[in-house]
């Protein structure tokens, strides 16, 4: 008899995508892959946002498939999601990945129904040890070492651009230090949906006008002004 398999990524009748199974560390995994926590009185799973639309849901759930086989987990993924790597008109290939989990994030973001959820999802970004932001500013120090290594005043000349992006990096972590308090301060009224990433691409194209040749027009002169007939009366000559 076969062992049941960690983690089930599934598309329910009902249109849901859901995740069930795994531990600690795979809950983690799955809502950095975007998907959210939901429970009822007898369980709980992670579900992906709705109204994402399924070509969306399936990049999503075959990147979230693709993050926990990596670390060792066996996925049961549904194959009506199984797709390639999530894409982009700039990125057809799919090879920027972890730019794509940002959009992830984006789509989350815009999809939220309290303040207190958008602060949540703000937090992966803000969170001052662990925080997407922190660690881009450690990634540049990094590459500021690797840098540095080469003894080149044009390798000196790197390191240091790479050093000052990591500074300001950090100096804009501490600007928005509070920043998720403060999206819940806001108070418990949902915040108006925004259209995702791909809608407005979408949206760009699809509004966009075709641009109009140029017509050469002669300038004409403006009116020549009428000198005022009457004198103010405070002047005197």
């Amino acid at each position: 008899m076969s062992t049941p398999p960690e983690i089930i990524i599934a598309r329910e009748t009902t249109g849901n995508v859901i995740a069930e199974g795994g531990d600690e560390l795979a809950h983690t995994l799955l809502k950095r892959a975007g998907f959210q926590y939901e429970q009822s009185i007898r369980s709980f799973w992670y579900r992906l946002p709705w109204d994402m639309g399924e070509e969306r849901e399936n990049q999503m759930a075959s990147h979230a498939a693709r993050m926990l086989t990596a670390v060792g987990y066996d996925v049961d993924l549904g194959k009506d999601l199984l797709v390639g790597p999530v894409t982009t008109p700039s990125d057809p290939q799919g090879q920027r990945t972890y730019g794509h989990q940002i959009l992830s994030l984006i789509d989350q973001l815009n999809e939220v129904g309290t303040y207190s959820a958008a602060a949540e999802v703000t937090e992966h970004v803000l969170d001052p040890q662990d925080g997407v932001l922190i660690r881009l500013g450690e990634f540049f120090d990094h590459a500021a070492e690797q840098a540095d290594a080469v003894p080149s005043t044009d390798a000196a000349h790197v390191a240091m651009r790479l050093e000052s992006a990591a500074e300001k990096i950090r100096s804009l972590g501490d600007y928005l230090d509070g920043v998720g308090d403060d999206l819940r301060d806001l108070g418990p009224t949902p915040p108006s949906p925004a259209p995702s990433w791909r809608q407005k691409v979408a949206g760009y194209f699809a509004t966009a006008t075709p641009r109009r040749a140029q017509t050469t027009e002669t300038p004409t002169d403006p009116p020549a002004r009428t000198l005022p007939t009457e004198q103010r009366p405070d002047r005197t000559r």
